[in-house]
């Protein structure tokens, strides 16, 4: 299954965890199955459908610019990530 690191902010949601193996073959699946272990991490992760903004979702050390459709391997890292702007 693949691994997803949980942000410091959002670990007590994860009763304190850093990472988690969770099943999906996508971005989507892989935060439903959070959400569904874990309560109120759709929320904090996603909103209207897309992730929030100033989140980025990294798999396997790539940013994605697929968003929630980044398709996951079972072996796969996912981390979210604050979204980096420049000025």
């Amino acid at each position: 299954m693949p691994r997803v690191f949980i942000p410091p902010l959002l670990r007590p949601l994860a009763e304190g965890a850093e990472d988690v193996e969770v099943a999906g073959t996508n971005v989507r699946q892989v935060i439903e199955n959070l959400n569904a272990r874990f309560p109120g991490m759709r929320e904090r992760l996603c909103s209207d459908g897309e992730l929030q903004p100033g989140i980025a979702v990294a798999v396997d050390g790539q940013i994605s610019s697929l968003g929630l459709l980044q398709r996951v391997q079972p072996e796969s890292e996912v981390h979210f990530l604050p979204a980096i702007g420049g000025g």
